[in-house]
């Protein structure tokens, strides 16, 4: 597999930003220009680059690996990014959250989106209860039904919690293009629902037709998981030059133009690609800054990389 560490290291312009300027003077643009959009349900805005941790978080929260992900964590709040997305399922990948937001003295300064993926309602208020206890907050900002388990009585559960003033939204989550009729299923049976998760990209393109359009007429917000089809993207460009039309709309990299693609679809709220790296944290960011492109553009996109 190609991966995106072959990618940025052939690539002339990030290689050379790198080696001629410290990440945190990458993020400087980012800083003062990161996009926002409004979270339909309250009008609060949320940067468009959040942070996943499937797999990237789940490390030892007492081993070297913390180190690199504590450079990430400040890279990914000093560039102006705000949510960090994680679940119980995701290994160590919520107690190493908490952690880190002590490390970084973040408390209170990110915005909290978990998952909750159990079935029956005593094993989901057990998980969220633990769920809680690991990322050190008393409240969060959002839990999510993971891949639609237990769905009816998982919401319930969140419901209350809503109520109750610990949780702020609640929404529901898939990774797979085959489970979209099923989350716009659900979307429409549960008026109540803040978020949706799901895949979208320049290679898994499902969304457009029904998913997105309901959530920009309804007023939800969306996150959306695996931008980078989990690297393959990358394997489809493998030895090619970033295009000189790049330039266009702001980008310096393959990442960037795969997430440009993604968030200039106005119906999506934010894109959460995972890293345990911090120049790709970097990257990333720079995705959420500058021009997005425009239909012609972004199908020029992903000509590129079908």
């Amino acid at each position: 597999m190609f991966t995106r560490r072959q990618m940025l290291q052939g690539s002339v312009s990030v290689a050379a930003l790198a080696a001629t300027a410290p990440l945190s003077s990458m993020l400087s643009l980012a800083a003062e220009g990161l996009h926002r959009r409004s979270i339909p349900a309250s009008g609060e805005l949320l940067p468009v680059i959040g942070l996943g941790t499937s797999r990237t978080f789940d490390v030892d929260p007492r081993g070297a690996a913390m180190g690199d992900l504590l450079e990430v964590l400040r890279l990914f709040m000093h560039g102006g990014g705000r949510l960090i997305d994680t679940a119980p399922s995701y290994g160590n990948a919520e107690r190493v959250t908490g952690e880190l937001q002590r490390r970084a003295h973040a408390v209170g300064k990110l915005f909290l989106a978990t998952k909750v993926s159990a079935t029956g309602q005593a094993a989901g208020e057990r998980q969220i209860a633990a769920s809680f206890q690991a990322l050190r907050s008393k409240t969060l900002d959002l839990i999510q039904v993971h891949n639609l388990q237990d769905t009816a009585t998982q919401l319930q559960v969140l419901r209350t919690l809503k109520d109750q003033g610990r949780v702020r939204y609640i929404g529901i989550t898939h990774y797979l293009e085959s489970a979209h009729d099923e989350l716009l299923a659900v979307l429409r049976k549960e008026k109540d629902l803040d978020f949706v998760q799901f895949n979208y990209s320049v290679g898994e393109r499902n969304a457009e037709r029904r998913l997105l359009p309901y959530c920009a007429d309804n007023g939800i917000a969306t996150l959306i998981n695996r931008p980078f089809l989990r690297g393959q993207a990358f394997a489809r460009v493998r030895n090619q030059p970033l295009p000189e039309w790049a330039a266009e709309i702001d980008a310096t990299s393959w990442a960037q133009l795969l997430l440009k693609f993604i968030l200039a679809e106005p119906a999506v709220t934010a894109v959460i690609p995972a890293t345990s790296t911090p120049r790709y944290m970097a990257d990333n960011l720079r995705a959420g800054v500058g021009r997005l492109p425009d239909t012609q553009q972004r199908e020029r996109i992903a000509r590129a990389f079908g």
